[in-house]
C-alpha cells in the first residue's frame, strides 16, 4: 500500500481532522467558521467595495456588493457622453439605446449608430447597462480636498510617542507592583484596576479642565500624556513580570546592579513578549481614538485621521463616497501593523500569568 500523503500548508490546516472521514460535528465546525469569518469581515468588505462606488451607486435600492457604473457611449451632436440602456421595445424586441434626455416617466432615447430618430419610452422599460468599475476617483478627490498628509503626520506623531510613554510608565508601575513587597500594594493593584469600571464618558470634562489648565488644549501633548498609563497595560505587565524568578534580581543585587539597571537590562528584556502585546493594543486605541482628540483639538492643523473624517460631515449633507475612501485608507496603516505583529500577541497574551 502507498502511504497516505499529508496536506501541507493552509489547505492541509483547514482539512486536517481527527478521524479518517468528514464528520456531521466536522461539517458543523466549518459552517461556524464561517458564519465568524461573514460576520467579522463581511462589513470590511463592503466598506471596501462602497470606496469605489459612484455618489448614486451608494444610494441606490436595492444596493449592490460590487461598485457598478453605468457605461456611457459618445453620440454625434453631443458633446457629452450619453448613458446607454437595454430598451424593451412594444413588439418585444431588445434594443441598446442611449438617453438624451427624461421628461417625467417618459425617456428620449436614440441609437448611438443611428442618432437621428428619437424614440419616445416609459422608463420602466429601459434598463440601465452596467459594467464592474474599480474607479480611484474618490480617493482621488478625497486627497485633492482632505489635508491626508498632514493629518497622518499628526497621527502617527502621536500614536509613536503616546505608545512609547505608555510602555514606559505602565512598566515601571508593573515592575514596583510585582518585585516589590510593600504594605498596600495589593491594595493599590484592586484600586487600579477598579478604574477599569469607571465610564470614559464619567473622566472626559474633569480630564479636559486639567489639560486647559495645563496649556495642552490645541497641543498635541494633550493627546499624548493623559492616556500614559493604562491599567490594562499596568496588569497585562504585571502579571507577566510575577513569572521572571526573584533569584534573578537577587543575583542582579548581590552584584552591585542598581534597582533601575535591574528593571532597564533584566525586566525589560524578560517582558518583551508582554510590552509587544501591549505595544499592539496601545497603537490601536491611539490610532482609532476619536472622542478625545474631539475635544482637546480645534485646529484643523493638528487634527488626527479619525476626527479629519469628520470634515466631510455637514449639517446638510454628507460626502459619503469621501468619507469611505479615507476610511479606508484610515484603516490601512494599522491593519498592516496588526497582521505582522499577531503573532505576539498571541503568545503574549497566552504566556501571560503563567509560572
Amino acid at each position: 500500500m502507498q502511504p497516505i500523503k499529508k496536506r501541507q500548508g493552509l489547505l492541509g490546516f483547514l482539512l486536517r481532522r481527527k478521524g479518517k472521514r468528514f464528520s456531521l460535528v466536522d461539517g458543523i465546525t466549518y459552517l461556524y467558521l464561517l458564519a465568524g469569518i461573514v460576520v467579522m469581515f463581511g462589513p470590511v468588505l463592503w466598506l471596501i467595495m462602497s470606496s469605489f462606488k459612484s455618489v448614486e451607486a451608494l444610494y441606490e435600492f436595492p444596493p449592490t456588493f460590487l461598485p457598478y457604473k453605468q457605461e456611457t457611449a459618445m453620440v454625434e451632436g453631443h458633446t457629452n457622453p450619453l448613458p446607454l440602456f437595454d430598451v424593451t421595445l412594444e413588439d418585444g424586441t431588445v434594443r441598446r439605446l442611449a438617453q438624451v434626455s427624461r421628461i417625467g416617466l417618459i425617456a428620449r432615447m436614440v441609437d448611438p449608430e443611428q442618432p437621428d430618430g428619437v424614440v419616445e419610452v416609459r422608463i420602466e422599460q429601459r434598463e440601465p447597462v452596467r459594467a464592474v468599475s474599480f474607479s480611484l476617483e474618490n480617493y482621488t478627490g478625497a486627497i485633492s480636498r482632505f489635508p491626508f498628509v498632514t493629518y497622518l503626520r499628526n497621527t502617527v506623531l502621536v500614536t509613536v510617542v503616546a505608545t512609547l510613554v505608555t510602555l514606559l510608565v505602565n512598566s515601571m508601575a508593573a515592575f514596583g507592583l510585582s518585585k516589590y513587597q510593600y504594605k498596600g500594594r495589593d491594595a493599590i493593584f484592586v484600586v487600579m484596576l477598579s478604574t477599569l469600571m469607571v465610564p470614559v464618558s464619567v473622566i472626559l470634562i474633569p480630564a479636559f479642565l486639567v489639560i486647559a489648565k495645563v496649556g495642552w488644549s490645541n497641543n498635541l501633548w494633550g493627546l499624548i500624556i493623559p492616556g500614559a498609563a493604562t491599567p490594562t497595560g499596568v496588569f497585562l505587565l504585571r502579571q507577566y513580570m510575577l513569572t521572571i524568578p526573584e533569584e534573578l534580581l537577587e543575583s542582579a543585587r548581590i552584584d552591585g546592579a542598581s534597582e533601575w539597571r535591574i528593571y532597564w537590562r533584566i525586566v525589560l528584556p524578560l517582558a518583551a513578549p508582554a510590552l509587544a502585546v501591549l505595544a499592539i493594543f496601545s497603537v490601536m486605541w491611539r490610532w482609532n481614538d476619536f472622542l478625545w482628540p474631539l475635544i482637546v483639538v480645534t485646529k484643523s492643523e493638528l487634527f488626527t485621521l479619525q476626527v479629519g473624517l469628520n470634515a466631510f460631515q455637514g449639517e446638510l449633507n454628507v460626502q459619503w463616497q469621501y468619507i469611505l475612501a479615507m476610511t479606508v485608507l484610515t484603516l490601512l496603516p494599522i491593519s498592516v501593523v496588526f497582521a505582522l505583529l499577531q503573532d505576539y500577541i498571541t503568545t503574549g497574551i497566552a504566556t501571560t500569568g503563567m509560572k
